[in-house]
């Protein structure tokens, strides 16, 4: 495969919301983000994933757009934006923005128009069908909770939302939709941008029979999909992959990006498969260059994203094996464990009871995901060791997702207990992501001035007076400095980069063990992934007596003489990883 720029770089996403409050509203803001472009530069970062700040309502936090060609007030204004293009660029680094285009705002102009004549061209944009006695078209629920269809007003006609009703999903059947959609695309290029990260892109080509009717309308040829326990049918099966998803995304390709060099587009894609990341990212079908899967963040729920059961290292193993094997010969892999959707990842499969073991499983999952091929992605505070919020009350969540979903399970549906629902929102909510960045020990983390007017827009949490980058900075054993050699290790080692990934020990209940090849160079890397002592694999300790005499520690969860001892004794301390140059 040629080499793409991206294929040694490391990215970072920010949340602008929680990232920096200059002015002291309690929301984060885009001068926040120029002020620490040192920072992320000194941490080794290479690109910027910006999580939206376009105009929006914010009733799913930035991805409900109003206006594609607007910087939300609060996060500041377009001279802001270019300044911080510009800053970028002085930098060497690179921007990717976030594309939300399966659904926009119900404050956008076009589903203005379309309320305002439910029978007329802005119609088309959307999903307007007809109500059934008195009902919706069909027994669809939300994502985030609820029926996927909303009543206008008046009318006998309904909309269709997969996710919030204030969300209304994006016809893309329509080719007029798509069109403004790449000219949108096309400004946001001549601005000076890299590229974006497109929000569950996978999802805008529904499933629909030769008369256009979805699956549950009246007449619909396709087969309805069986309801589930909150009394609604998924609309996953229906939504995600659709039958023309790879036609819209090579469309796209062709109408924006082809004749243009340079750009990293990666997808959010529910429902594709590691085998159809392949296809997707192959070069030679023109559509993304990477895409972030989910089936190894689902490892640890069971039915219902409210259902968790316990982590398990070779279910893990056995997703992201499968997501390196796809795309061995063909297309790439993102790398990710959090984002501003899922939990922090030392919270929810690590531990984080007490300093050491934080810092120790920190260490461990971040070596785990640098040390596979593909692009990695660090989740704002994620290179501190951030941990989740420990919120106990709903009045302390601002997401729509988790208010919701306790609503439905718990108060409507009552297929989950309060206490049950609550230990779920603790441990995966998707606001254990979204609190302060935690860049002080000061009253409000350095996220805000402590002596201002406003709190921020959601609680601190209180382990910032122990877990803050001025604390980690100069720290030569903090998770922060384990993080920055982690980056130098994928910029300077091209077999980290590129090079082959192949499994070792599949069988392992708690050790997970890979090889990097290049040529005649191989790193082996070897990770406990458990809270106890865990026996070095045979297999593993039979490439480490074939290379005895050449072998050197490049990197450990401990430090390089504590690793020798290990190995050589056939036995891992809890959380210990390394990285073996063999």
């Amino acid at each position: 495969m040629k080499r793409k720029w991206w294929h040694d770089k490391v990215a970072y996403q920010i949340y602008p919301k929680s990232f920096l409050d200059t002015n002291g509203d309690g929301i984060g803001d885009l001068k926040g983000i120029i002020s620490k472009l040192d920072y992320l530069k000194e941490l080794g970062i290479d690109i910027i994933w910006l999580s939206p700040v376009y105009e929006s309502p914010f009733v799913d936090q930035g991805y409900d757009i109003s206006d594609y060609y607007k910087i939300a007030e609060q996060f500041g204004t377009m001279d802001d934006f270019d300044i911080l293009v510009a800053e970028m660029k002085k930098r060497g680094m690179h921007l990717i923005m976030d594309l939300v285009v399966n659904h926009c705002s119900d404050k956008h102009e076009w589903f203005q128009k379309a309320l305002a004549d439910p029978d007329g061209p802005y119609a088309g944009y959307f999903y307007f069908r007809e109500g059934k006695d008195g009902k919706a078209p069909s027994n669809y629920r939300s994502y985030f909770g609820g029926s996927a269809w909303t009543k206008v007003p008046g009318t006998n006609k309904y909309y269709l939302h997969t996710f919030a009703k204030e969300q209304p999903d994006l016809n893309w059947e329509n080719p007029v939709v798509r069109k403004k959609i790449y000219e949108m695309i096309n400004w946001w290029l001549d601005k000076g941008i890299d590229g974006f990260r497109m929000d569950v892109i996978t999802q805008v080509s529904k499933t629909v029979d030769k008369n256009g009717k979805l699956p549950g309308e009246d007449g619909c040829e396709i087969e309805d999909y069986p309801v589930g326990e909150e009394g609604y049918s998924s609309p996953f099966p229906w939504c995600s992959d659709g039958p023309r998803i790879d036609e819209f995304l090579a469309e796209m390709r062709r109408e924006v990006f082809e004749g243009r060099e340079g750009y990293m587009n990666v997808g959010e894609a529910p429902g594709i498969t590691p085998a159809r990341n392949e296809h997707v990212t192959d070069p030679k079908n023109g559509e993304l260059d990477m895409l972030f899967l989910f089936d190894h963040v689902g490892i640890d729920q069971e039915g219902s994203k409210w259902n968790t059961v316990p982590f398990e290292v070779k279910n893990l193993r056995a997703r992201l094996a499968d997501q390196q094997e796809a795309v061995k010969n063909a297309g790439w892999a993102s790398l990710f464990f959090c984002n501003h959707d899922q939990p922090r990842v030392v919270s929810r499969w690590g531990n984080d009871t007490d300093r050491e073991s934080r810092e120790l499983s920190a260490k461990a999952f971040g070596m785990l995901l640098h040390m596979h091929r593909g692009t990695p992605y660090i989740y704002e505070g994620e290179e501190l060791g951030m941990t989740n919020a420990h919120f106990t009350t709903l009045e302390q969540y601002r997401d729509l997702e988790s208010i919701n979903g306790y609503r439905q399970r718990v108060e409507e549906a009552k297929c989950q207990s309060a206490e049950s629902m609550m230990a779920a929102l603790a441990l995966i909510g998707r606001d254990n992501a979204r609190t302060p960045m935690q860049w002080d020990a000061s009253r409000y983390a350095g996220f805000t001035a402590p002596d201002a007017a406003t709190e921020p827009w959601i609680g601190v949490n209180p382990n910032h007076v122990e877990i803050n980058a001025a604390e980690e900075f100069d720290d030569p054993g903090s998770v922060y400095s384990f993080y920055k050699k982690l980056i130098a290790m994928r910029h300077n080692n091209a077999t980290i980069a590129t090079g082959e990934w192949n499994l070792v020990a599949a069988d392992s209940e708690q050790v997970y063990s890979f090889t990097r090849t290049s040529g005649d160079d191989t790193i082996l890397v070897i990770v406990n992934l458990t809270d106890r002592t865990a026996q070095v694999p045979a297999e593993v300790a039979q490439l480490l007596e074939d290379g005895v005499g050449e072998s050197q520690v490049l990197l450990s969860t401990y430090d390089a003489a504590h690793s020798v001892k290990s190995v050589a004794r056939g036995e891992l301390a809890r959380w210990e990883g390394v990285v073996i140059q063999l």
